[in-house]
């Protein structure tokens, strides 16, 4: 046996593997946060924009809403005739979101809270609201901006 077979290969020092993974770490975390964007205005009347149907007026509760799952978007219709989407995305760790009742949008994985007025955390662990997503509302039609 010689003195060369009890050296260590070499490879990445464990510095540059914990510096790497706080790096991707910090990455998820920042990409979880959404964009901030607080806007509620999310609704425009009139004729269509060319977006995609969602759904008609009578297939959104009053105080509540419903999910879209394939378009990433949740609509709501806080009061009667006012009608908001937001990002079905949750902002804590980016769950879809799973409920809309009460005026209150749920997120199943940790339980946080949004309003269905304006997007806002109403129960945490998430800190930040739901991005507001454009919508336009034709006669019965929703359709996604």
């Amino acid at each position: 046996m010689t003195s060369a077979s009890l050296q260590p290969a070499a490879g990445p020092a464990r510095r540059t593997v914990m510096a790497a993974a706080g790096a991707a770490g910090l990455a998820a975390a920042l990409t979880a946060c959404g964009s901030g964007d607080d806007s509620s205005e999310t609704v425009t009347t009139g004729s269509g924009s060319g977006g995609s149907a969602l759904a008609k007026t009578s297939d959104i509760p009053e105080g509540g809403g419903k999910i879209f799952k394939d378009q990433g978007v949740v609509v709501t219709q806080p009061s009667a005739g006012t009608y908001k989407a937001f990002s079905s995305k949750c902002t804590h760790q980016g769950c879809a979101v799973g409920s809309v009742a009460d005026g209150v949008i749920v997120c199943p994985c940790h339980n946080s809270q949004f309003s269905a007025e304006d997007g806002s955390v109403k129960k945490g662990p998430a800190t930040q609201p739901l991005a507001a997503a454009k919508i336009t509302v034709s006669g019965d039609e929703i359709t996604l901006a």
